[in-house]
């Protein structure tokens, strides 16, 4: 019997209704302060950003970093660049940048070189930062492209509909990378905000599943939680829900044949994303050429339960 103070770490202290738990993205919905500079990890923070965002650091670390040496150029005197353009100031600060880049990346067309000391030295100091700099930038990309993660899609909803002479909660998910994923394992909870000597507390309850694993995951997978009498959702409208603040916290782990490791994603459905008297529809079919084809813009479609009335969610 599950322990009726069971906390899986989102803690069960009420401190005013949340917005959800979990996001859409899969991250946990905490905001938190009182963080120092220490704290903050580059590789960490570089790695998880978005590709738009990785790529814009980049290229525009890359830009700044040749701005600073054209204008060292630039203070150690125009001058001493041989074959660099000086007829303008803009024309110095060009020649002195592109003599940067040169430099930086190692090319060293040959067109302008340093003369003096000065010069030298910055240049030595550059090709020894851009030897760094792009040892750093290969890493992270190597760390970002073989960070193992899950790209799985979810329905939009979660259904109560009809199951072998009851009715059952159900969601479905599917892979939507071309790899395989195998030995996938679903755990579901259900958090919900109830009254105690202490006032409102969370709780939490393991939602049992028909099936709670699947040896691989090429089509779609209809997640099922049987309501029988031990259900928290027996009896339950869906005023019942709102008022206890319900949320259903998906857990997904499985292994990724492509990254040989073991993979993970997070979802949640809030009790106004629990749609009653519906069923999903076919997500899948047989072609002409004998192929299986997985539609993944169906994964959220439903329809009304045979025999059902359309209720509002």
């Amino acid at each position: 019997m599950q322990d009726r103070n069971y906390d899986p770490g989102f803690t069960r202290i009420y401190d005013g209704a949340l917005r959800r738990t979990i996001n859409r993205d899969g991250s946990f919905n905490v905001h938190r302060v009182g963080v120092r500079l220490k704290d903050f990890h580059m590789y960490q923070f570089l790695v998880r950003l978005s590709w738009p965002a990785f790529i814009a650091i980049l290229v525009g670390g890359y830009v700044a970093m040749n701005t600073v040496f054209a204008f060292l150029y630039l203070l150690a005197g125009a001058e001493h660049l041989l074959g660099a353009s000086t007829q303008t100031t803009w024309d110095a600060f060009l020649s002195a940048f592109f003599f940067s880049t040169h430099t930086f990346t190692t090319v060293g067309y040959g067109n302008i070189t340093p003369e003096g000391f000065a010069d030298n030295m910055i240049a030595s100091l550059e090709a020894m930062t851009g030897l760094l700099s792009f040892a750093i930038a290969t890493g992270l990309l190597f760390g970002r492209f073989s960070r193992a993660t899950a790209k799985l899609v979810f329905s939009n909803t979660m259904v109560i509909a009809p199951h072998k002479g009851g009715k059952a909660l159900m969601f479905r998910l599917a892979n939507r990378r071309r790899s395989t994923l195998m030995e996938v394992e679903a755990r579901l909870l259900l958090m919900t905000v109830v009254d105690s000597a202490n006032g409102p507390t969370r709780k939490y309850d393991v939602l049992e599943l028909e099936v709670p694993a699947i040896h691989f995951l090429p089509l779609s997978w209809t997640v099922v939680h049987p309501i029988t009498n031990s259900s928290p959702f027996h009896n339950k409208t869906a005023a019942d829900l709102g008022r206890l603040q319900a949320e259903v916290l998906v857990l997904i782990k499985g292994f990724d044949d492509t990254f040989q490791q073991i993979v993970h994603a997070r979802y949640s459905y809030r009790h106004d994303e629990i749609m009653r008297e519906q069923r999903f529809t076919t997500a899948f079919h047989v072609s002409t050429e004998g192929k299986m084809v997985l539609d993944l813009d169906r994964i959220s479609e439903t329809q009304p339960a045979p025999g059902e009335v359309t209720s509002a969610r």
